[in-house]
């Protein structure tokens, strides 16, 4: 049995464990967060292909019933009065779940055949004819047959395999924070929004309302900021939205007991190749279309699925394999990404004039002619591709070890 190691453990990797499991490998994830990271934002999945797969690894059900079930999300003045109201479809999918309960179904599904190793990192790969020896923080060095990283915008298997990151990654000029919140607005199954130059504060029901999620988008010159201490995070947020009106300043309060705590940059990886010799990338370390394009999870799926289905329909010739990954993936992405182009400077205006232009189109996009536009272009990039019925099997029948 032809053994992979997978490094992160959020959704794309234990995806790709799911699916290897069916074609009959031996699989090892390794996460550098010592458990599970529960919160972040809300992702969704839409048309087809997307609920197709969900159906076949046998999660949909599962994913359903932990549903946001959001509704609109409204802008707000300072004083809290609406000004302006979204309607649903024009931001969620066909299903929508937050991140954090989307991986723990994942996890749960692939635990009982699935090697994980927490609080652990990739420092070498040294390849062979004959496969990867891979060293870690803490423990023993391994053999492996393929090496996957599934490991986000800043994957260490694509710095280590490809290069550095300052390749791949491009910035979109913003950083986001996100973290739970009480509801103390008492917030149904809707999400608020304010906005001000180079920022905007959101604030969305979450768990059938027994709380929330706070986000802070705001303008940023460049890459690093991702990389500073939590606490060093949170204090630049703190004073990039002090007073900055509405609820900012309980949101802020609230920040620093939030156990979730997330910031990174809004960035897009591109790159010319996902394969290199026995290493592959999936997910957002191979072509993340950014957060606000609201494909980066779907795209996440497909590409696990079609990296396992070519690997079981190659009988394991990994080198045959990856380049028809390669070959099926790459306009899918390049599709997503595109989807994702332009959304950073319309949702953050730089200005109060481009501001004020944001405010007033909102107030009339739900009743413009072209209004489920954005909806239906958004589906066709979900949709765009034909994906083959590879033998992988159905269902949860299939994924029992």
């Amino acid at each position: 049995m032809k053994n992979v190691l997978i490094s992160g453990a959020s959704v794309a990797g234990p995806a790709l464990a799911l699916w290897l499991h069916r074609a009959g490998y031996s699989v090892t994830i390794v996460e550098k967060a010592p458990d599970l990271r529960d919160g972040g934002y809300a992702v969704d999945f839409r048309g087809d292909v997307h609920l197709g797969l969900l159906r076949k690894m046998g999660v949909l059900d599962d994913i359903e019933a932990a549903e946001t079930n959001m509704g609109a999300t409204s802008y707000v003045k300072a004083n809290g009065k609406r000004i302006a109201t979204m309607p649903e479809d024009m931001f969620a999918g066909d299903v929508e779940i937050l991140r954090g309960d989307l991986a723990r179904i994942l996890y749960e599904r692939t635990r009982p055949y699935t090697e994980y190793l927490f609080g652990e990192t990739i420092t070498a790969m040294r390849e062979d004819a004959d496969g990867v020896t891979v060293s870690f923080e803490h423990a023993e060095p391994r053999r492996f047959d393929l090496v996957v990283g599934a490991d986000g915008l800043h994957s260490g298997v694509r710095r280590l395999a490809f290069g550095p990151e300052e390749r791949f990654v491009r910035h979109l000029g913003l950083h986001c924070a996100v973290f739970t919140v009480p509801n103390h607005l008492n917030l149904d199954r809707e999400g608020l929004g304010y906005v001000t130059p180079g920022r905007v504060a959101l604030m969305y029901a979450a768990r059938d309302n027994t709380e929330a999620r706070a986000m802070f988008y705001f303008a940023s010159g460049s890459l690093g900021l991702e990389r500073l201490s939590p606490d060093a995070q949170r204090r630049l947020v703190a004073e990039t939205f002090a007073g900055a009106g509405w609820e900012t300043d309980r949101l802020l309060a609230a920040m620093d007991d939030a156990p979730d705590f997330y910031c990174d940059a809004v960035a897009q990886v591109r790159m010319e190749s996902f394969t290199l010799g026995r290493v592959a990338l999936i997910g957002d370390a191979a072509f993340s279309p950014s957060p606000l394009s609201g494909m980066g999870t779907g795209l996440a799926l497909v590409s696990a699925y079609v990296l396992a289905g070519e690997l079981a329909a190659a009988h394991g010739d990994h080198e045959a394999a990856f380049a028809r990954y390669q070959e099926k993936i790459a306009e899918y992405a390049r599709g997503c990404i595109k989807q994702g182009d332009g959304v950073a400077k319309f949702m953050v205006p730089a200005s109060k004039a481009m501001a004020a232009l944001l405010r007033i189109s909102s107030r009339m996009m739900p009743y413009m002619p072209g209004k489920k536009a954005m909806a239906r272009g958004v589906r066709r990039t979900a949709e765009a591709i034909s994906l083959p019925a590879y033998p992988l099997g159905e269902g949860d029948r299939a994924a029992q070890p």
